[in-house]
């Protein structure tokens, strides 16, 4: 890889990354409604999910899922319906919950995070189809799989970044949004729609 493909790559990853979808609106709903910690503890979740696409592109298994249309289909709608069953949970939660008085534990935020950003196309079509355009023509499998975990870490890395700063950024505004004397009820409400959105966008994605 030259300097010119690099640099193509990192900005790219910039602006793709960048751009509002599932994981940053997952990141910035928990910095929103639970603190920066949360929305910490989100970023690095996203990420984690990023390390285990960066493995299984190395080993090749991106391939199979590219290979078949219905793969992929069926992964995305998987990850529609968890984000409906989030949604569903949060409106159906306890009284406790919906007066704030019992947030999301961070290992659950965690987990929901990794869950998120691996059943997210998003991601997925960033790891199938964005990624091995920017590898070397003619490689070797062995220099093929070096340059795909190269570059996997980059992207995560630039992630990682980006994420972090969705996550201060929706702790500032949130800060003012959890001032705000709300009830549970509708607090749980604009979760539940975020939730209910992102799954809609991930099945309208799938048909």
């Amino acid at each position: 890889m030259g300097i010119g493909q690099v640099l193509g790559f990192a900005g790219a990853t910039v602006v793709l990354v960048g751009m509002p979808g599932p994981n940053n609106l997952y990141i910035s709903l928990r910095s929103l409604t639970q603190g920066r910690r949360a929305g910490v503890v989100s970023a690095l979740a996203i990420e984690t999910g990023t390390l285990v696409y960066i493995v299984v592109t190395a080993l090749g298994l991106a391939a199979l899922v590219k290979a078949s249309p219905a793969l992929f289909t069926a992964i995305t709608v998987t990850g529609a319906l968890y984000l409906a069953y989030l949604g569903i949970k949060t409106l159906r939660a306890s009284s406790a919950e919906l007066n704030g008085i019992a947030p999301a534990p961070l290992g659950r935020v965690f987990r929901d995070g990794v869950v998120v950003n691996l059943l997210n196309p998003k991601a997925a079509l960033f790891f199938l189809a964005f990624l091995p355009q920017f590898t070397t023509r003619g490689a070797g499998p062995d220099q093929l799989r070096t340059e795909m975990l190269l570059l996997g870490v980059g992207a995560m890395l630039i992630g990682l970044v980006l994420d972090l700063s969705y996550a201060v950024g929706a702790d500032a505004i949130g800060r003012r949004f959890r001032s705000v004397r709300t009830t549970g009820r509708a607090r749980n409400l604009v979760v539940a729609a975020i939730y209910l959105g992102l799954s809609a966008f991930a099945l309208i994605t799938a048909l």
